[in-house]
């Protein structure tokens, strides 16, 4: 399989194809781009031209317009006429689903027409059908007939294209013969950019878009890969996780969707997905790419990796031991840093999920509960639960309950067979490959580690690649063969919140849904006066970093599109009201779509929907089966409970 990136070990960007966009260029070397999408709605010409005006202003260099049916195409013109009279020449993308009429139209108005290859020819009826060959070729031959218009109209009016596959938009025809699959989101493109390339054109950008930030970045990988091995070249990517959803969770599951392909230089475009106005989508881009601006391509000690042992394309967990109730089928455990606390107190440990009631003397400990402490000296309270505690090894040795107690080595400690060590539980310290990386000393602890079953390793790095030296320390390890369980530790000294929170989905999550990890602990080294609580912000961004990536689900998961002009509801307001009543359901997924095109196939894998089918009414589903239709919107939230109910999907709110 062709490599996916330029380099596993050094940010290095991957060579694309220019592609002009009216004043715009993307891919080459030209910076990555920032977007986003409009929520007004089209036919309200000076409410969307004023809020296309918000997003420029603050950053947006490609602004996204939805055109649902051909009036709203036409009335491109008085938005764009209106913006370019006001001095604005910001590239404008049309938005098409469904309607190749209106694509048509568009495409000889603004500077870009976006479709979706799952619902622009095809359509998604959630019916399986078993195709021939023959069959599936004449189908292709369908899709070249209503498709060549509009690439010959795009090639004749210096149009770009961007083919934009969504994981849950795959039409019945390829859902038949690939299934829901990273593998079915990029046959879906290639279709259309081989009849595209059929008709010498090449003004294309591709995404591959999914709510599942682990699909996300399969598809992207095997594009590439795809597309170097037919083509010998690479068009340029516009990368996001579409229906993100909002606040915190939305910002984490973008960070960690697009954060792992930019850091192997891997996007040339990206849009932050949120539910909220587009405006605030765009100070996440730029916090995303400034990671990237002044990224050295320096290796920093990293030896090259020319063939990864784990599969890239596929998740699969890196197979572990276990230790204590770290490693093998064990969800990756939460480490929470309590080293900056001379002693801590039962209250103290509020902040990590665990909630003392000294007059009943008992715990209440919720499901983001960390599992382990890191402190500088032995707590004098007893501990609740399986609630453990991590001490460095000279303060371990000091500790009286050395059960409850476990000791976290340096790499010098450990091969010190003076030191005594823990009989069941023994962390031990590897740096990743910074300033002062021995490797004589690394190869040692190796040895060291292959027989010794008490052992969790711990890798960190203070290298501005840390991404790819922490991956190149696992390519080792499992080269050695050593299987016990690692914690990937992540340190943070940046200023605010927002950046705080994109450094450690990005460093973190970026390994996890390559499956890699059996545990997290975050560092942090902050000043600002606005984080008061960091303890718990942390708590909060390690549980929401697990749970995008997949590898522990310990809350409600939502769903969330962005909403756009096609919206039939206020969907922030919606969002937010059925998030106060089932923010308590953990493990179940509820999709929240503003209109039937972000409808049945948009939510992917949601357990229930909640959908715009018409103004002031909502459908409701029960994964991709409509169970109630055109319910009044006033009634939809306690609709929706009943539903929950109906399939036991409902709990009470506990009470603390």
């Amino acid at each position: 399989m062709q490599l996916y990136c330029e380099s596993l070990t050094t940010y290095k960007r991957l060579p694309t194809r220019e592609v002009k966009i009216g004043n715009l260029i993307i891919g080459g070397n030209h910076p990555i781009r920032v977007q986003t999408m409009t929520t007004t709605d089209t036919m309200d010409t000076e409410a969307t031209v004023e809020q296309t005006i918000r997003c420029i202003e603050a950053g947006a260099e490609l602004v996204r317009i939805t055109a649902p049916s051909k009036k709203e195409a036409e009335n491109l013109q008085l938005i764009k006429d209106a913006l370019r009279s006001r001095g604005y020449d910001t590239p404008l993308v049309a938005d098409i689903h469904f309607t190749p009429n209106a694509a048509e139209i568009a495409a000889k108005i603004v500077e870009k027409v976006r479709v979706n290859p799952g619902n622009y020819v095809d359509k998604k009826k959630f019916e399986q059908i078993d195709y021939t060959d023959e069959e599936y070729l004449e189908e292709i031959e369908r899709i070249r007939e209503r498709f060549t218009p509009l690439v010959l109209i795009c090639k004749e009016h210096g149009t770009a294209m961007r083919i934009g596959t969504n994981h849950g938009s795959l039409s019945d025809r390829i859902m038949s013969r690939y299934g829901d699959t990273a593998i079915g989101m990029v046959e879906s493109a290639m279709e259309f950019l081989r009849i595209a390339r059929s008709e010498d054109y090449h003004n294309i950008v591709l995404s591959m878009k999914s709510s599942n930030p682990q699909v996300m970045v399969q598809a992207y990988r095997l594009l590439i890969s795809h597309m170097m091995q037919e083509f010998g070249e690479c068009y340029p990517l516009h990368l996001g996780v579409t229906e993100a959803g909002d606040g915190e969770d939305g910002r984490i599951k973008s960070a960690i969707g697009i954060g792992t392909l930019l850091e192997d230089g891997i996007g040339d475009t990206i849009r932050v997905s949120l539910t909220e106005d587009p405006e605030f989508e765009i100070p996440v881009c730029k916090d995303l790419i400034e990671r990237y601006q002044n990224r050295s391509s320096l290796s920093s000690n990293v030896p090259e990796i020319d063939k990864l042992n784990f599969d890239p394309f596929n998740y699969t967990r890196r197979k572990t031991i276990q230790v204590g109730n770290i490693g093998s089928k064990n969800v990756p455990v939460v480490i929470a840093d309590y080293n900056k606390y001379l002693d801590i107190h039962p209250v103290d440990l509020k902040e990590i999920g665990y909630h003392y009631d000294e007059i009943t003397d008992k715990w209440t400990i919720a499901d983001t509960a960390a599992d382990y402490i890191f402190c500088k000296n032995e707590p004098a309270f007893k501990l609740p639960g399986t609630l453990k505690v991590l001490l460095n090894y000279s303060d371990w040795q000091k500790a009286s309950d050395k059960e409850k107690c476990n000791p976290l080595f340096t790499d010098a400690e450990y091969l010190n067979d003076a030191c005594s060590k823990s009989s069941t539980l023994n962390f031990v310290m590897i740096d990743c490959y910074s300033d002062g990386y021995n490797a004589n000393i690394t190869q040692a602890v190796f040895e060291k580690l292959k027989s010794d079953h008490t052992a969790i390793i711990c890798l960190s790095s203070m290298n501005e690649n840390a991404v790819q030296s922490i991956r190149s320390m696992f390519v080792e390890l499992m080269q050695y063969d050593i299987k016990n369980p690692v914690i990937i530790i992540c340190d943070s000294n940046h200023s605010t919140t927002d950046k705080s929170l994109i450094h450690y989905a990005v460093e973190t999550g970026a390994l996890l849904i390559d499956g890699l990890g059996d545990g997290v602990c975050f560092g942090y080294h902050y000043s600002n006066p606005e984080i008061k609580s960091p303890l718990s912000l942390l708590n909060s961004i390690v549980f929401g970093i697990l749970q995008a990536a997949r590898t522990r689900i310990s809350k409600t998961e939502y769903i969330s599109c962005p909403s756009c002009g096609r919206t039939l509801f206020d969907l922030q307001e919606t969002t937010a009201k059925i998030r106060a009543v089932t923010n308590h359901l953990k493990g179940v997924k509820i999709a929240i779509m503003g209109c039937i095109v972000n409808g049945p196939g948009e939510m992917a894998d949601a357990d229930f929907g909640y959908v715009g089918s018409g103004v002031g009414k909502i459908t409701l589903y029960k994964g991709k089966e409509i169970v109630k239709r055109n319910v009044n919107s006033d009634v939809a939230v306690e609709e929706l409970i009943l539903l929950l109910k109906e399939n036991n999907a409902w709990v009470e709110t506990p009470q603390l």
